[in-house]
């Protein structure tokens, strides 16, 4: 019974561990470029405030990527597309 026991435990941890890297992994694979290349494209050059903003998206903060870039002076639309691609995985 203790065997049986511990091997539960063991199993429980693992897929702690296994489920919490799960959690953070699409934040580290988050695609601030994409943003970033969004808000070029838009005409507005990519400074410190931009890079800030996307970050918020990448945490999906979307409603204060959106008021960073849009304070930054990249456009409603576009400020919503690039937060948005900012969530997702680099292609």
């Amino acid at each position: 019974m203790h065997t049986a026991t511990r091997a539960v435990g063991v199993l429980t941890g693992l897929s702690l561990l296994l489920g919490g890297t799960a959690l953070v992994g699409p934040a580290a694979h988050a695609d601030i470029p994409a943003c970033t290349a969004m808000v070029e494209q838009a005409g507005v050059p990519v400074t410190a405030d931009v890079t800030a903003a996307c970050k918020r998206g990448v945490v999906s903060d979307l409603q204060g990527c959106v008021s960073g870039l849009t304070a930054a002076g990249v456009p409603g639309g576009a400020a919503n597309g690039a937060c948005r691609t900012a969530v997702h995985e680099p292609r």
